[in-house]
């Protein structure tokens, strides 16, 4: 029986009010209200280097547990093949409380080094405090932190070995012994030599990874002592036929054990089903992920799980590159899945031209449904050249949920959704602790887009702060299975109110 989660409770308040037809929900662009200059630095040559077009990742965080989340960006840097004049690095904002942020990055350590993708943070070794994992191209950095608002670089101290293009990343608990484990997707075999010529001479183009091998991705399971052991090919995970960009791990046959979804650039998806001994098994063609309806590998380039029909069975939501719509899985309950995107029009059609580099389920109206947000953009900066009607620059997308079924509601949901950006990933949580979820999307290229949500928090809220006692303290990987979430009633946002001010507060947002 899986071990069941303790929460420690401080006060309970929750706030009700009713959503007016008339007031929509909207986002609100406040990154440079809120103090954010840093721009992110793709390192774009006339080379055509692959990894230029992937690069930028974020994540919201608390750093030092003041109950507020703060910000941190991903970069590019000196590597093999590329040498900056003026290196930014990798940022790190701390949330002032008040609507904005001040970079603390060289006080805290956490510059980074190298050509970043992405980053995940998660509580290793249950001190209370959040570290980081940023991940890049032949390289990994753990980053411990030590609890005084500064971070420990551990990598080599933590046996975290990734020698390839480490992409997304995730925490799990994937054999519930309290202790969170690391899964961190490797996309493809790739170094400089590598770079074929695509196009012609006089125009180089960016190659597709279809031309370069697939590499194997690593699980590393925490030993409990701030160390990890790659388990990859003893679990049963290290194919090296994948390509991945995106990872979420979650329970979805509800036997109590996290499973793994990695999804792959132009290679089926991969589904892991763990089966409680320290193991997986690879089921993505036997369950309906792997490939389209007409049985095509896509380009999955984002994941996430949750449970948008509230029939107690996580649903899986991976976007792809364009041409390909984007892929909305309803869980059938028999470890099977329908890919409901067709099913969904107004889906289908926005996202048929569209690159989706990160998907998220979400309530961003507080009714009780789950919607999803997308962040997009094209990795070739010329596709408008050879396919008139695709854009590098591409527009965020957000889907309403009535009953199962999405509408886009992009148009009324703000400024925000009515810019084009050069997307690589978003991330989600309440910035300012009032109750509803803002977003924050890493452009490539560019300065990070923050957005606020401005009324969410008409319907009912609650704030909670949940830490486990015999789990990981975040309680990631442990608990029964999912129950069914009853429809229509108050809608549960997790927040980062302190507990001082009268809320729980969960510090993940």
């Amino acid at each position: 029986m899986a071990r069941k989660i303790l929460a420690s409770i401080l006060v309970l308040t929750a706030a009700f009010a009713a959503v007016s037809a008339d007031q929509p929900v909207t986002f609100l662009d406040i990154t440079r209200a809120a103090g954010i200059t840093w721009v992110h630095d793709n390192a774009m040559s006339p080379d055509r280097l692959l990894p230029e077009t992937m690069n930028g990742g974020a994540a919201l965080f608390d750093y030092n547990n003041d109950g507020w989340l703060d910000i941190y960006l991903v970069n590019t840097g000196e590597c093999e093949f590329y040498k900056p004049r003026n290196p930014r690095g990798n940022a790190l904002y701390e949330n002032n409380r008040d609507g904005t942020f001040r970079e603390v990055t060289q006080k805290a350590g956490v510059a980074g080094r190298g050509f970043g993708n992405g980053v995940a943070a998660g509580d290793y070794d249950s001190d209370g405090w959040m570290d980081l994992l940023v991940t890049g191209v032949n390289f990994v950095i753990l980053y411990h932190n030590k609890g005084d608002g500064t971070f420990e670089e551990v990598t080599a101290k933590a046996g975290l070995n990734a020698e390839g293009w480490s992409t997304s990343a995730a925490w799990l608990d994937y054999d519930k012994d309290g202790h969170l484990d690391l899964y961190v997707c490797n996309f493809i075999v790739w170094k400089p030599s590598m770079n074929y010529i695509c196009g012609n001479y006089d125009n180089k183009g960016y190659c597709i990874p279809t031309l370069f091998k697939g590499a194997p991705s690593w699980l590393f399971r925490n030993n409990g002592d701030g160390t990890f052991t790659d388990v990859s090919k003893k679990a049963g995970v290290a194919n090296p036929q994948g390509k991945g960009l995106a990872v979420v791990a979650a329970d979805l046959n509800n036997d109590g054990w996290i499973d793994i979804v990695q999804a792959n650039d132009t290679v089926e998806n991969f589904l892991y089903k763990n089966n409680g001994d320290g193991t997986f098994t690879e089921i993505g063609l036997m369950s309906g992920i792997a490939y389209s309806r007409d049985g095509a590998p896509r380009s999955g380039m984002g994941a996430d799980a949750q449970d948008y029909n509230g029939d107690g069975l996580l649903d899986l939501c991976i976007p792809n590159i364009d041409q390909q719509m984007f892929s909305l899985y309803r869980n059938n309950g028999d470890e099977t899945f329908e890919d409901e995107g067709v099913e969904n029009p107004e889906m289908a059609t926005a996202t048929r031209t569209m690159s989706g580099w990160g998907a998220s389920f979400l309530d961003y109206d507080n009714n009780g449904d789950l919607d999803v947000t997308i962040a997009n953009g094209h990795p070739d900066d010329r596709i408008n050249t050879y396919q008139p009607k695709v854009m590098y620059q591409e527009r965020p997308l957000l889907f309403a949920n009535f009953n199962g079924r999405f509408r886009n509601v992009s148009e009324s949901a703000g400024e925000p959704f009515q810019k084009s950006y050069s997307g690589r990933g978003h991330a989600l949580g309440d910035i300012d602790n009032d109750g509803d979820t803002d977003l924050l999307i890493a452009t490539n290229g560019g300065p990070p887009v923050l957005m606020r949500n401005d009324g969410g928090n008409r319907n009912g809220w609650l704030g909670i702060r949940l830490q486990g006692t015999k789990s990981n303290r975040e309680g990631i990987g442990e608990g029964p299975a999912v129950h069914r979430r009853p429809r229509r009633f108050l809608s549960t946002q997790i927040t980062s109110r302190p507990a001082a001010q009268g809320r729980l507060h969960d510090p993940r947002g």
